[in-house]
């Protein structure tokens, strides 16, 4: 694939994330798919963890709007600065649903193999985000 298609690939994850398409997941995801998040409280590997990883963020955040700012391709590797634009409804981090707007940024490093994505590294903002709710 072309570093464009590739661009276009690590776009398309976050609309099929948003709308949880499992379907998208099981063609463009490699099996061997691995998430390096030092944010979360579990390892995300494969489907079943981006299926796992999904079902937190929505539980936690509603209303998620993920617009990219920008996407830098070379190769088999695209960087997506985004941010998340949601409703703080569930328990995250361990600080109860507060109902507040969160606005945080993001940066996504991916690595594609054969027009799948299989290696994902996140940087979230969690103090900005942890700030925006008033738990810090």
């Amino acid at each position: 694939m072309t570093a464009d298609a590739n661009a276009q690939l690590a776009r398309d994850y976050f609309t099929a994330f948003a709308a949880s398409d499992e379907a998208w997941w099981r063609d463009h995801i490699a099996e061997d798919f691995v998430r390096h998040d030092p944010g979360l409280p579990f390892e995300v590997r494969g489907i079943e963890g981006v299926r796992k990883l999904g079902e937190f963020l929505h539980g936690n955040l509603s209303q998620i709007e993920l617009p990219i700012v920008e996407t830098v391709a070379q190769g088999d590797s695209v960087l997506v600065h985004l941010r998340v634009k949601a409703i703080h409804s569930g328990d995250d981090l361990g600080v109860p649903a507060t109902g507040k707007p969160v606005d945080f940024q993001v940066m996504d490093l991916f690595h594609i193999r054969d027009g799948k994505l299989t290696e994902h590294w996140a940087l979230m903002d969690n103090l900005g985000m942890l700030q925006q709710i008033g738990a810090v």
